[in-house]
């Protein structure tokens, strides 16, 4: 009996041998119900910001079996850059993934040559809104950044007038380090006004930009005017690179503080720098690749058209761990808190520096300039 079950076996393997050949099992294909996507980063995870950010986002979906996953780290210096348009064309080329997801200023070139010449796979790009409306199979996903001013500059008002935190002086002046005077960076700063003067309309803003993204000796330079003619002890730097300088010299002088900007700059700054940081605005990418699939999958798609998420979509926010909780008292707690509600329900709408209804900004700023 049992030569009798093991020919059985035998010829059942020699069969399925035959049947297969030298080929190995095939593995086992995905979920129908999930979405393949590819994500394609220009540059390597583990900077503790965007990269990061997309990645905890589209791994929370992928953890909830509503999409498969592939991560291509396509390496951020110079030299990589042929990389990036070459693994474009290779996933696009393949044909096998719903969506093909990159970000950051950098890749709207890339993506609009690919793009172009795959009419029928679609891409999202976040934080970046350059060719807006020229590809039907693309999305924009860029920021509310005024609703994020709105919020950081309630809380920075609140915490200029708290003397009881080392390096703040009796003087209500806020410190504006933007990079290129555009409406992007305004909307930032148009925000941040409204929300200051909210809290305190007597606050004053010195603001100066430094016209480039990674010139940080202008933004120190600034920084220390900023802090020794005008008393100024909250500096938001939104100038990228560049913004950090501003940082560094409310480290020089010891009688200033730091907000950061797009990401926890706690996490990314060294130990000095971080020490001095009150908080930092975010744009939460990951939050808004989760959107997108909620969207999705209720039937609204938005392709050839920007999406900009505010507060109400968790596409912005603020730090709330770390040093704004070792130093934020809980009446500024509750400002920041009753700024967000206001902005959510609606009670408050932030003004613009952008589009048709921009506010007027250089009329703005004259009005809080020290």
């Amino acid at each position: 009996m049992k030569k009798i079950v093991a020919l059985a076996l035998a010829l059942i393997m020699a069969l399925a041998l035959v049947a297969c050949g030298d080929e190995p099992a095939p593995t086992p294909a995905p979920d129908d119900t999930a979405y393949n996507v590819v994500y394609l980063v220009n540059g390597n995870l583990g900077d503790k910001s965007f990269f990061d950010s997309a990645e905890a986002g589209l791994e929370a979906l992928k953890a909830a079996g509503r999409i498969a996953l592939t991560t291509i780290e396509m390496g951020g210096l110079d030299e990589d850059q042929p990389k990036w348009l070459e693994t474009l064309y290779e996933v696009s080329e393949s044909g096998e993934y719903d969506f093909v997801i990159c970000g950051t200023y950098q890749m709207p070139d890339f993506l609009k040559e690919v793009a172009t010449k795959y009419p029928d796979q679609k891409y999202i790009i976040f934080d970046d809104n350059t060719y807006v409306g020229v590809n039907e199979n693309v999305l924009n996903l860029t920021y509310r950044q005024n609703d994020l001013g709105y919020v950081v500059g309630t809380f920075a008002a609140c915490m200029t007038v708290d003397t009881t935190v080392s390096n703040i002086n009796e003087e209500a002046v806020l410190g504006f380090v933007g990079g290129v005077d555009s409406p992007v960076i305004n909307d930032f700063l148009i925000g941040f006004i409204t929300g200051a003067q909210a809290v305190n309309p007597d606050v004053k803003v010195d603001v100066r930009y430094t016209n480039d993204y990674v010139d940080t000796a202008i933004a120190k330079e600034y920084g220390l005017s900023m802090i020794n003619d005008n008393k100024c002890d909250i500096i938001w730097g939104v100038a990228g690179n560049a913004g950090n300088g501003a940082a560094e010299a409310a480290l020089e002088t010891g009688k200033a503080w730091f907000i950061g900007v797009d990401s926890d700059q706690e996490l990314t700054f060294g130990e000095d720098l971080a020490a001095l940081t009150l908080t930092s605005g975010l744009k939460n990418i990951g939050n808004s690749l989760i959107w997108f699939f909620d969207e999705l999958d209720a039937g609204r798609t938005y392709w050839g058209t920007e999406v900009s998420l505010g507060l109400k979509e968790g596409g912005v926010g603020v730090v709330t761990d770390k040093n704004f909780a070792k130093y934020a008292s809980a009446e500024t707690v509750a400002a920041v808190e009753a700024a967000e509600a206001a902005v959510l329900d609606g009670t408050v709408v932030v003004p613009t520096a952008i589009g048709d209804n921009a506010g007027d900004i250089v009329a703005l700023k004259a009005t809080v300039q020290p």
